[in-house]
């Protein structure tokens, strides 16, 4: 396949069941929504399944032929999505965990504070200050990041792309407030 070819004409053969504009488009953008997905999760294994999971998806969504599409939007609204699912299961099983004090196997685990702060690393800690925020803000903070546009970030989250600006801003503003407030708080 050309790289000439617009996405829209992959996606019409790909309707038609041309495996090989499926396999153009995974090429064209796997690196770009693993990113995203990386980005939210932390986890590569993780997110390599979660990029996997968009592209199956991909492949079994039908767009209507004879319309412009915009693909890499449809991924990303996809790989988010599917992403902040993932962390809401995650934090659903670790809720679980605590309250059961086993792991999802039915062995105990160790839960001394000064172990699990020895773990911890800095992106692990951004990641979950991020996590805290409201979804959309969380999602343009994670996007803009990944390298899309205000144009894009907006086609991606639904909202004007005048709204993308105000919610970076206040993503941005509530991230630095709470990283600051952690730091205080372990320097005490």
């Amino acid at each position: 396949m050309s790289d000439t070819l617009s996405d829209s004409v992959l996606l019409e053969s790909l309707g038609k069941g041309d495996v090989g504009s499926f396999e153009e488009l995974f090429v064209r953008y796997r690196s770009r929504v693993y990113g995203v997905v990386f980005r939210v999760l932390g986890d590569r294994e993780e997110a390599e399944e979660l990029t996997q999971e968009v592209f199956i998806k991909l492949y079994r969504h039908r767009f209507p032929d004879r319309e412009e599409h915009n693909l890499l939007a449809w991924l990303y609204r996809v790989a988010t999505n599917l992403s902040f699912n993932a962390v809401r299961s995650r934090k659903r099983e670790q809720e679980r965990v605590a309250k059961v004090g086993v792991d999802g196997h039915g062995q105990g685990y160790l839960t001394d504070p000064e172990d699990e702060a020895i773990r911890l690393e800095e992106r692990k800690v951004v990641r979950a200050i991020v996590n805290t925020l409201p979804d959309k803000q969380r999602a343009c903070l994670l996007l803009r990041h990944a390298g899309l546009s205000y144009a894009e970030i907006s086609q991606v989250v639904s909202i004007s792309p005048g709204s993308v600006g105000t919610l970076l801003a206040r993503a941005e503003r509530a991230f630095k407030e709470r990283y600051l407030a952690l730091q205080r708080k372990e320097s005490v």
